[in-house]
């Protein structure tokens, strides 16, 4: 019998992808790696897709690790049944703008070169699957390619920075032979059809400023509102391409960007916001250097907008991205992103059904 490792469950995408996988790979079993405080999650969310996706039934073991250690934090007990391990899948990373730098690099940077590591193991490994970020691109002025990666670009904040070293250990790792394929997300937001998310952070901190304003909501403009695009994608798209791309044997070798190909400008993306809201959207044109250390150094700025300072710098972004592979190696499958417009009013109407949610990261 052979298996699939997958890191990042009970995270956002790894458990809407667990499912999926084990419905191409008939009779295969999964494990996943799971730090012990998320034990408990992670069990409930295993009940959960076993109610859900009965195919899935008796096929899921929880082993107990941490990608932060050598040889994953895995008991030598479990190596036996590791050996089959023919799949990896790597999603584990801390997803946080503000992050602080040893955290990021211990878990996105060292924490990729141990699954390295664990993949050189593997003598039955037919690929590993990494899923890195578009924002491997920094402050990249233009169209950032999926061939891109090193173009001497700078980084607004360390989780950018360190999930380009973690993706540039992959690439090194791929010209030195091992299979794998790099899957880029963009901007991930709930899903288009019914909105759910696990935590509220990029564009919903803009959609919580807009709540906190009656009538008219004066939004700050740090840039080009007009030219500025925030590259969006919601999470079914990002779990359909992933494994349609996945059992795809051309997709070996390949980078994905899985974004929106047409995504929406940033007076786009508020209006679209404000309509289903009901505001009338008034911009005040302020400099970016001057909003971001005002929110970020004023105390109570970031409370009294809803909006972190580091998440203005996307507000501002130079760069674009290429979905040139994704939409060449998808061509035929039907499976395209959907537009802003189609389920931006689903992930508000998720927002307000569902005030228990946080912006919090799972680390």
């Amino acid at each position: 019998m052979r298996a699939l490792l997958l890191t990042g469950f009970p995270g956002f995408l790894g458990s809407a992808l667990l499912p999926r996988l084990l419905a191409r790979r008939e009779g295969d079993e999964a494990f996943c790696l799971v730090q012990g405080r998320h034990l408990e999650t992670a069990r409930r969310r295993v009940d959960e897709i076993e109610a859900a996706h009965p195919h899935t039934a008796g096929r899921v073991r929880l082993v107990e690790g941490d990608i932060t250690v050598p040889d994953l934090g895995l008991d030598p007990a479990h190596s036996d049944a590791l050996a089959a391990v023919d799949e990896i899948w790597h999603l584990a990373a801390v997803y946080d703008l503000a992050v602080e730098e040893g955290l990021a690099r211990r878990v996105n940077v060292e924490g990729t070169r141990n699954v390295l590591d664990f993949c050189a193991t593997r003598p039955a490994l037919q690929r590993l699957h990494h899923v890195s970020t578009c924002y491997v691109s920094g402050r990249y002025e233009g169209e950032f390619t999926e061939e891109h990666l090193d173009e001497g670009q700078t980084f607004l904040n360390h989780y950018e920075a360190t999930k380009f070293d973690a993706e540039a250990l992959v690439r090194t790792a791929m010209a030195g032979g091992l299979p794998a394929t790099v899957y880029r997300p963009g901007i991930v937001v709930g899903d288009s059809t019914t909105g759910e998310t696990q935590k509220y952070d990029g564009p919903y901190f803009l959609a919580a400023f807009l709540r906190r304003q009656l009538g008219v909501a004066i939004v700050p403009a740090v840039g080009d509102v007009d030219r500025v695009r925030v590259s969006l994608v919601p999470r079914d798209f990002v779990i359909d391409a992933m494994d349609v791309l996945s059992g795809l044997e051309r997709s070996l070798g390949r980078t994905y960007a899985l974004t929106d190909p047409a995504p929406p400008t940033v007076r786009e993306l508020v209006d679209t916001f404000a309509r289903h809201l009901g505001r009338r959207v008034v911009w005040a044109r302020l400099p970016l250097g001057m909003t971001r250390v005002a929110v970020g150094h004023v105390p109570g700025a970031e409370r009294l907008l809803g909006l972190p300072a580091e998440a203005l710098d996307y507000f501002a972004s130079p760069t674009t991205y290429s979905t040139g592979n994704t939409l060449a190696d998808l061509e035929g499958t039907g499976l395209e992103c959907p537009p802003f417009e189609s389920y931006a009013g689903r992930l508000l109407d998720f927002m307000t059904h569902h005030p228990e949610v946080d912006s919090a990261a799972m680390v």
